[in-house]
């Protein structure tokens, strides 16, 4: 049959399998419709018969699909050697792949993290179409920031598939990035503050110890859910913090006072773990070669447990640090540094670069006084 706008839309699905209707104006092309409705252009091609799926209609129209059927026919008269469809698994791990050795540790490790959202397993990538992707989506809902960063991350793989020509057109087409969410200024309470910390004292590792740890040291959640037992200094209590993970890309060696050092004492430690929180599924091989990142679950049951706490992040809690140590007469300098963010409000660029001076012992004491007066907040 001569395929047509028309005509497609007017398919039937087979009661059983898959049926395959050929295009009679150009041999080879043609489009499969599943036993569930769904259709998919294919173009037969090479010596070898090769099927190539060239993505689903109505996502790619049939012009365009006949239009890229034509290029592929042409490549392989040629001589032109194209890669074979691919699994979505086949192609995540090659896509990973090239992200660790093109870029830092910590954006390999984040687009790890955020692909898992999207377990389209052995999938072809010409059977993953939008509606596949937005019901991934759908269930970050109630974790919007977690959403905004899986889309993008899933925008980007599917951009590099096409870049590699295992399919024409990315079904993330057409799907938007929200705009980042307006610049949070939102600081917990003392009394919010008092009970974030009562409850990650009382909640199980690993998730209560991260959220501990984020509170006490105002570090990023990514820094701490990505520690190593090696940058723990127990003798001085301190923590250094490469600069493979940190924002800024510089070293940083901050301290850390008799609360949090209470909270590092509770870790288990498996064997020679090389993290403080490695992925669950790893902790119990024995064999922790990944760290935590089940944040959207974890926050959700860690917050059912909190009455008269106004819907917070993780990074407020560092906010919430910096807030709460003004009125204890903690210079901002010394809280900059102690967050590892330093800006032209208290260095100016010049001081920047001559300034070396760590500011560990003021660090220290400003732990100190942060310390004592999370304790009072407990008390009341």
């Amino acid at each position: 049959m001569r395929l047509t706008d028309i005509a497609v839309r007017a398919l039937q699905a087979p009661n059983t399998g898959q049926k395959t209707y050929s295009d009679e104006a150009l041999p080879g092309f043609g489009v499969r419709v599943s036993q569930g409705g769904t259709k998919t252009f294919v173009v037969v091609c090479g010596p070898t018969r090769e099927r190539i799926t060239i993505g689903r209609f109505p996502i790619i129209t049939l012009s365009e699909a006949r239009t890229e059927a034509k290029r592929l026919l042409a490549e392989k008269t040629l001589g032109k050697n194209r890669p074979k469809t691919v699994s979505y698994n086949e192609a995540r791990k090659e896509f990973l792949g090239e992200v660790k050795s093109k870029n830092r540790v910590r954006t390999h490790r984040d687009y790890s993290r955020l692909m898992r959202h999207f377990a389209f397993g052995n999938t072809k990538l010409g059977d993953i179409a939008k509606q596949d992707i937005k019901k991934r989506l759908a269930k970050l809902d109630r974790v919007p920031s977690e959403r905004r960063h899986a889309l993008v991350a899933i925008k980007v793989f599917f951009n590099w598939v096409v870049r590699e020509e295992y399919l024409a057109h990315s079904p993330c087409e057409g799907l938007q990035v929200p705009s980042s969410a307006k610049k949070r200024k939102h600081a917990l309470s003392h009394e919010e503050l008092g009970k974030v910390l009562a409850r990650s004292l009382t909640t199980s590792y690993p998730y209560g110890p991260i959220v501990a740890l984020c509170l006490l040291t105002g570090q990023r959640r990514g820094e701490i859910a990505a520690l190593e037992w090696e940058w723990i200094d127990r003798t001085n209590r301190t923590i250094t913090l490469p600069g493979s993970i940190t924002k800024n890309h510089k070293e940083h060696v901050f301290p850390y006072g008799d609360l949090a050092a209470a909270v590092l004492e509770s870790i288990p430690i498996v064997g020679n773990a090389r993290y403080v929180f490695p992925a669950s599924r790893d902790h119990v091989r024995g064999k922790p070669t990944t760290t935590f990142n089940g944040w959207g679950k974890a926050k959700l049951i860690f917050d059912e447990g909190l009455d008269g706490v106004r819907p917070y992040t993780l990074h407020d809690l560092r906010r919430s640090l910096s807030t709460h140590m003004a009125p204890l007469k903690v210079p901002q300098l010394v809280v900059e540094k102690l967050l590892n963010h330093v800006s032209k409000q208290s260095q100016s660029d010049i001081a920047q670069v001559y300034n070396v001076y760590e500011y560990l012992p003021e660090m220290r004491d400003a732990v100190t006084k942060y310390e004592t007066h999370l304790v009072n907040l407990l008390k009341t």
